[in-house]
């Protein structure tokens, strides 16, 4: 099967017919990565075929458990070479999209994808997530903040929470090994205004890969406290 057949297909079983401009922002994409991980590491997962299933389509199927095209905003947290955000915005074009990543390479390497790919309304910042999550042009702004970062959940909840309008939601992306995490964050959750929602598993095309979402939705205004001064959180989770 070509490349190309995974990513229709694939993009096809999450319920996304994908447009020729999608599929070549995704090709160009998909080369940018590869030429900019020969400079520094941006991923430790290179084949094609693993990219568009574990990078491109996981990043998609939170739309099998939420309709994104109803949104306005979204921010991703950590979002290291781009996904979900990029992803999102490709299949997504109309969303108004702000990436945050603490690494600057990285950040220099989204806005040359933005340009590549003739992205418009997507912002990329380079700052840590307990620093913008105190600017008031960025808190409790967004209808969604998606993260697939690697941290515990009650870590995540507070450096993501802060940035969500109330009514609004964060959805994580965990492994379905997460039924243990989830039920040890439920009081942080709570103390950051928001309550889980529901977790839902979403098998991604063409892998044994079960990805498991956890829906928060901010119910409340996050106190000002949160998110703590840089590294608190990580060093002592709520």
């Amino acid at each position: 099967m070509k490349y190309n057949d995974i990513l229709i297909e694939g993009a096809n079983r999450l319920n996304i017919n994908l447009t020729d401009t999608q599929i070549e922002q995704f090709n160009i994409y998909y080369n940018m990565l590869i030429e900019w991980n020969k400079k520094f590491n941006l991923t430790s997962i290179t084949e094609e075929k693993d990219v568009i299933v574990k990078h491109f389509l996981d990043s998609i199927a939170i739309t099998k458990i939420m309709d994104i095209s109803k949104l306005n905003s979204i921010i991703d947290v950590g979002t290291g070479a781009g996904f979900p955000g990029i992803p999102l915005k490709i299949i997504y074009p109309n969303l108004s999209v702000l990436l945050v990543d603490s690494l600057n390479k990285r950040i220099n390497f989204l806005l040359e994808v933005i340009e590549n790919l003739s992205l418009i309304n997507i912002e990329c910042i380079h700052s840590r997530a307990e620093d913008l999550g105190n600017n008031n042009l960025y808190r409790e702004k967004y209808d969604l903040c998606v993260s697939r970062a690697v941290a515990d959940l009650s870590i995540l909840s507070e450096y993501c929470l802060p940035f969500v309008k109330c009514e609004g939601y964060f959805v994580s992306y965990k492994s379905s090994k997460a039924i243990d995490e989830i039920n040890s964050s439920k009081n942080a959750i709570r103390i950051l205004g928001g309550n889980i929602e529901e977790s839902s598993s979403v098998q991604i095309p063409f892998s044994d890969i079960s990805r498991t979402f956890v829906v928060i939705k901010k119910d409340e205004i996050t106190p000002k406290k949160y998110p703590r001064k840089a590294g608190k959180p990580k060093k002592n989770p709520l």
